[in-house]
C-alpha cells in the first residue's frame, strides 16, 4: 500500500514511521513526503530514506481547497491508499477530506476530545493534570474531531516540567502512530460513525 506522509517540521514522527516500515512492522511503501516549508528537516529524513518529496507553498494559491487540489494531484499520481499527518501545520480544506474520508490520520498530543488544538501538552501541564497522553484518529471537517483509533495514556509526574513532558509524550507518539498506520494496511480498522473498531 502507498501511503504519503505530509510534514512541516523535524519529522521525528516521520522517522519512527520510516524504521518501522525497514523494520519490516508495516508492510507499506511511503510514496510521497508532502511540506509546506522547504526548510522543515523532516525532508533530509525523507532524503536520507530515498523518499520522494513534494513542496508546495501556500502563498502560491487563492485558497485552502485549490492548494489542496495541487496536492491531491500529485497523490493520486502515486496512488496514495493513507495520508498520514505527521506535524503539518496547515488545516486541510473540507474538499481535500472529502476527497479522502477515512483515510487521513492525525496524531494529537493529548486525549482528545481534551485540550484541542496546537498546545495539547503545554495547556495539559499547565491545568495540573495527572494523567494527559497521546491520540491517534482518522481528520474530519473539525479540529481533532475524527473518530479515534488509538489512545495511550503518560502520567504527569510532580517532578515533570514541560520539557520531560514533552519527551515522555512524544515517546509514546513515536510507538502508537507506526501501529495505527500498521492496522489500517491490514485492513483491521472500521468506522462506525464516531467509533473505529480494531477486528481481524
Amino acid at each position: 500500500m502507498n501511503i504519503a506522509v505530509f510534514v512541516s517540521g523535524n519529522g521525528t514522527n516521520l522517522q519512527a514511521i520510516i524504521d518501522a516500515i525497514s523494520r519490516g512492522e508495516i508492510k507499506a511503501k511511503i510514496a510521497l513526503v508532502v511540506s509546506d516549508n522547504k526548510d522543515a528537516y523532516a525532508l533530509v529524513r525523507a532524503k536520507k530514506a530515498n523518499v520522494e518529496t513534494f513542496i508546495l507553498s501556500a502563498k502560491d494559491f487563492k485558497s485552502r481547497e485549490d492548494y489542496d487540489k495541487e496536492i491531491i494531484k500529485e497523490l493520486e499520481k502515486r496512488n496514495v491508499r493513507l495520508v498520514v499527518l505527521a506535524g503539518f501545520m496547515r488545516l486541510l480544506s473540507p474538499y481535500f477530506v472529502r476527497q479522502y474520508k477515512n483515510k487521513i490520520m492525525n496524531i494529537h498530543p493529548a486525549l482528545l476530545p481534551s485540550f484541542k488544538g496546537t498546545h495539547g501538552i503545554k495547556d495539559a501541564f499547565e491545568c495540573g493534570m495527572e494523567m494527559t497522553g497521546v491520540t491517534v484518529h482518522f481528520v474530519d471537517e473539525e479540529l481533532d474531531h475524527g473518530p479515534i483509533i488509538l489512545q495511550e495514556t503518560v502520567s504527569i509526574d510532580g517532578d515533570d516540567t514541560l520539557e520531560t513532558l514533552e519527551e515522555k509524550i512524544h515517546k509514546v507518539e513515536h510507538k502508537l502512530y507506526p501501529k495505527a498506520i500498521r492496522l489500517f494496511v491490514e485492513g483491521k480498522l472500521k468506522v462506525e460513525g464516531r467509533k473505529v473498531s480494531r477486528g481481524g
